[in-house]
């Protein structure tokens, strides 16, 4: 079972007309041969709504770095896409403290990616501080429990679903945990995440705004209970994210604190982050060995080793763990506006220019990578005398993922040990794509395991 094909003559034709609101379905199961066809005649493509597609791995870690020129604050592209009020004199409509402002609006000009210093390093002070490396190391012991409890009911059952049966259950448990969120309460949380997340697509149906702007409302809703709750009865700010983002840095001179709507959009947005892209890596992680037979048993084959010399398993995964984000990236796409005048890549942009940064693309550029469009297990291995795997899934520069180290973890931890267990598993249909151009992962992946 491998992944869809698609000829390069159909590859050149999507991208000679490419436009991110009018995609065809077979651009979804497979769009590296588009991004393939459009970094080597068009890197920088100029698209019908006059915004640029920016596709090689050089040209992205030039806007990355950048970040007084390159904004990320989405006030300005997200008034129009979420039926926000007509702005100011100056066109920059407020922070989502607003009450014209649409809830998909107030959450994404509020959240920790989507802005720039000085709340962009507000927010971030804060998160990290929670997630240093003792706090992160501290979750492995109850991440490993929930993992085998996961694969114990798979076990009973005989298979089911690679996502939701496994994937999407473990970050949704960890970010529950990292928030203090009961388990009682934790139902919606997957669905507030993806109806959020979805109204993020290029092109935005009436539906799904109608769905993301509930799922804010709701998720918003439930969160000033839980803050006003914690509040009277605080954790250890050392691991209660939750806790520090309300109490702040704890410092005693001009201590970090957020506003209500800072604290209470940085929450979903927490939510949000550390859900779908990790849901991604474990889903697209497991689907690609399928596909990839030879460096499954690679990898097998170097579980067995670990296990029975006494290390960690999960320790010895990184580099397997940055080749499936490199491959199939759980995030696809970025965005940045330029504040000034300038050029990438030779190809000048206007003041106000948006952007749009293919990390899919440039995941796969073979100007940075050797055979991009293998999996390569061993990737980045410097015994074997490999350069480092410097894929851009985690982003780059002052925006980098505030949660890589969580990520990792999970993914070597979920991975790792569902290797171990189910050597053997295999598909039982074909898997189904989330028909996303932003976000690359399957709805569902059924398989069986044997006895």
């Amino acid at each position: 079972m491998t992944a869809q094909s698609m000829s390069p003559e159909r590859a050149s034709e999507i991208a000679a007309s490419f436009d991110l609101r009018a995609l065809p379905d077979d651009f979804y199961a497979n769009p590296y041969p588009v991004y393939e066809a459009l970094r080597q005649h068009e890197p920088v493509r100029r698209m019908p709504d006059g915004s640029l597609f920016l596709t090689r791995y050089a040209d992205l870690v030039t806007v990355y770095r950048d970040a007084q020129t390159f904004s990320s604050d989405k006030r300005v592209e997200f008034g129009p896409k979420y039926n926000h009020a007509p702005f100011g004199s100056d066109n920059q409509p407020p922070f989502g403290s607003d009450s014209t402002s649409s809830p998909l609006f107030q959450h994404h000009t509020s959240s920790l990616v989507f802005n720039d210093p000085p709340l962009h390093s507000r927010v971030r002070k804060l998160i990290m501080g929670a997630l240093s490396r003792r706090a992160i190391d501290d979750l492995e012991p109850g991440l490993i429990t929930l993992v085998d409890g996961l694969l114990d009911n798979i076990a009973l059952q005989g298979g089911g679903d690679l996502i939701e049966d496994f994937a999407s259950a473990i970050p949704v448990e960890i970010i529950g945990n990292l928030l203090g969120v009961p388990h009682a309460d934790r139902g919606p949380l997957r669905g507030w995440s993806l109806a959020i997340l979805g109204a993020l697509e290029p092109k935005l149906t009436p539906r799904q705004e109608a769905l993301g702007n509930r799922s804010v409302t709701e998720f918003t809703a439930y969160l000033k209970r839980l803050v006003a709750e914690r509040r009277k009865r605080p954790g250890d700010p050392q691991h209660d994210v939750l806790t520090r983002l309300i109490q702040g840095d704890g410092t005693q001179t001009a201590p970090e604190q957020l506003s209500e709507t800072e604290l209470l959009q940085n929450c979903i947005f927490i939510l949000n982050a550390g859900h779908e892209t990790t849901t991604n890596l474990i889903g697209n992680a497991l689907v690609a060995l399928q596909e990839w037979p030879e460096e499954k048993s690679k990898l097998l084959s170097k579980i067995e080793l670990t296990m029975q010399i006494g290390q960690g398993l999960e320790a010895n995964l990184t580099l397997a763990i940055d080749e499936f984000l490199r491959f199939e990236s759980s995030n696809q796409l970025s965005n940045r506006r330029a504040l000034k005048a300038c050029s990438v890549g030779g190809t000048a942009m206007e003041e106000g220019a948006l952007l749009t940064l293919c990390i899919g693309a440039a995941n796969r550029d073979p100007a940075q990578f050797a055979n991009p469009n293998v999996l390569d297990l061993t990737r980045g291995d410097e015994s074997l005398g490999q350069p480092a795997n410097r894929h851009l899934a985690f982003g780059f520069g002052i925006h980098q993922c505030a949660g890589l180290s969580l990520a990792r973890l999970e993914g070597r931890i979920a991975i790792g040990r569902f290797l171990q267990r189910f050597p053997n598993y295999r598909l039982t249909a074909a898997p189904l794509r989330g028909g996303r151009a932003r976000f690359r992962g399957f709805l569902q992946a059924p398989f069986a395991v044997s006895p």
